[in-house]
């Protein structure tokens, strides 16, 4: 177990006071011990060795550093499991999807102390830890509120959000000017990929490479429509000074349905279907169908619950921004950004299925129109300072997103270092992203060397992995040479399988043990030479 290590006293009474150091010392050491409970990590404050002033109990907060659940592919009991014995800011940091992609606002630690801190009141903005999380954080808030209230009387929560820059964080989108979309997947694809474009003069908006753009969606109206239908409503009623059409449309999200949702369906039925509806509020699976219940879907499972619709309303989460790796480099493009996007729909029952934000730049926005958007800088994801350093860079799928930035980048600013780029997807004919750029960059020499990997296109599926592994030799050279790795894309699979395979290279080209190899591996993340975008 790492040992927590205790900050200084808070020093609470001023040394104006009319005391003697003796009596203001063990002043302050009684009222610290008064404004910090337990629940802030410390135990009941005791008189030191030797002296007669009590200890003060110090704040252990959530930290990277001590957090050994700090995996995005480890499930979250496991996360919990380890967190078990910790205070509850670290409690908190385990609660959350461990990615620090940023789109809550914070990384992950961070989310986590401002709610411990009451800097931070919302529960619901670790969107890929989705409702599990959002779950746990409740739980967890509720002994956080119980345990300071039970040690003393709290200050006034606070609702305030972090500050931040208009157009540089969720809470002050900026209008940029959607310019254009084009698929990037050729016939007889199975994907359905774009290429995104926007226009970023008439904002003032200004981003670097690595850096990742938060886009507000808008619900399809098809949707939106079959909502109202099935309320029983007027597409014109007035709720919040806008249609419900427009505020179901825009503010809301219409995807994974809110225990909330299902506490006000419980409220207007009866029977069994009030008791399922109770169930699932209280995270049950009565029927084995809670993880397909997406708005829509609850409102078919219950139709004889007609809420009103403000009552409706008030009942679901507020439909939040996506982050999207930018695909450009501002060197390359002035003025203009680009994002490279897979369209999720799929089927459940007989019902067609969207990705809200996906979709809606795929499909539903239109050439000129305004998109509230903001730029969120990266957490630890940069090309190197110096320029002559080499980078090797994995990105399958939309994962060569960043990557495509970076390599604009360096050609835009004449860096002489080598760079390294593995590219992967499913067929070369139909899935080779951006191949016309790619191959130009390695003739002109920007592209030292691009690895591919297609894992449909053989009798057995051929990963990003597997030829690292192939040339694990020469990747090793690259490490001993001072290379900087880069990882984009699934933080479940992807992300991890990468991962195992430089382990596997340090192990059988750096002829260490297993154990040494992963400690290699460790380190490079802990000196900043291996940096991971997943999502």
């Amino acid at each position: 177990m790492t040992a927590h290590v205790a900050i200084p006293p808070v020093v609470v009474v001023p040394e104006t006071a009319p005391f003697s150091p003796e009596q203001r010392a063990w002043l302050s050491g009684f009222l610290a011990a008064a404004i910090l409970p337990d629940a802030f990590g410390g135990s009941a404050p005791a008189a030191a060795p030797g002296s007669e002033t009590p200890a003060t109990p110090a704040v252990v907060l959530a930290s990277n550093d001590e957090a050994p659940w700090h995996d995005p592919a480890m499930a979250l009991d496991e996360r919990m499991k380890l967190a078990g014995d910790k205070p509850l800011a670290p409690r908190l940091m385990a609660a959350m999807a461990q990615q620090d992609c940023g789109q809550c606002g914070y990384n992950c630690a961070d989310y986590a102390n401002a709610l411990f801190e009451k800097k931070e009141e919302r529960l619901n903005l670790c969107a890929p830890g989705g409702k599990e999380t959002a779950r746990m954080l409740r739980t967890l808030a509720e002994e956080l509120a119980n345990a300071k209230a039970a040690a003393a009387p709290a200050p006034a929560a606070t609702t305030e959000t972090p500050a931040g820059a208009a157009g540089k964080c969720r809470e002050l989108p900026l209008g940029a000017r959607f310019l254009s979309r084009r698929r990037l997947n050729g016939a007889g694809s199975e994907k359905d990929t774009w290429h995104v474009e926007f226009d970023l003069s008439s904002a003032g908006l200004d981003y670097a490479a690595g850096d990742s753009f938060g886009v507000f969606p808008r619900n399809d109206l098809g949707l939106v429509d079959q909502i109202i239908a099935m309320l029983g409503a007027s597409h014109v009623m007035e709720l919040r000074g806008r249609t419900l059409r427009e505020v179901l449309r825009d503010e809301v999200s219409l995807g994974t349905a809110p225990d909330s949702l299902f506490e006000l369906i419980s409220y207007v039925s009866g029977g069994k279907p009030r008791d399922k509806a109770r169930a699932l509020a209280h995270g049950d699976d009565p029927d084995g169908d809670a993880a397909s219940l997406d708005v829509l879907a609850v409102l078919q499972k219950f139709p004889n619950a007609r809420p009103h619709p403000e009552a409706f309303i008030d009942a679901l989460e507020p439909l939040q921004p996506r982050l999207y790796s930018i695909s450009s480099s501002p060197k390359a493009a002035p003025g203009k950004l680009s994002l490279t996007i897979d369209a999720v729909r799929y089927v459940i029952g007989k019902r067609k299925r969207l990705g809200v934000a996906s979709t809606f730049l795929a499909e539903r926005a239109a050439p000129g129109e305004t998109v509230r958007a903001y730029v969120q800088k990266a957490h630890n994801f940069a090309l190197p300072a110096n320029p002559e350093t080499p980078v090797v860079m994995i990105g399958p799928g939309t994962g060569v997103a960043p990557f495509r930035a970076f390599l604009q980048e360096r050609q835009a600013t004449g860096a002489p270092g080598r760079n390294w780029l593995f590219f992967g997807h499913q067929r070369m004919q139909s899935d080779f992203f951006y191949r016309d750029e790619l191959e130009a960059m390695r003739a002109s020499g920007v592209l030292t060397r691009l690895s591919l990997a297609w894992s449909r296109d053989g009798e057995q599926k051929f990963y990003v992995q597997d030829r690292m592994r192939e040339v694990g030799a020469s990747l090793w050279q690259w490490l001993a040479e001072g290379a900087h790795v880069y990882v984009c894309g699934d933080a479940k699979r992807m992300a991890k399988d990468v991962e195992a395979a430089f382990v596997d290279i340090a192990a059988r080209h750096g002829v260490r043990s297993t154990g040494e190899a992963i400690a290699f591996v460790g380190q490079l993340k802990k000196s900043g030479r291996y940096q991971a975008d997943v999502y």
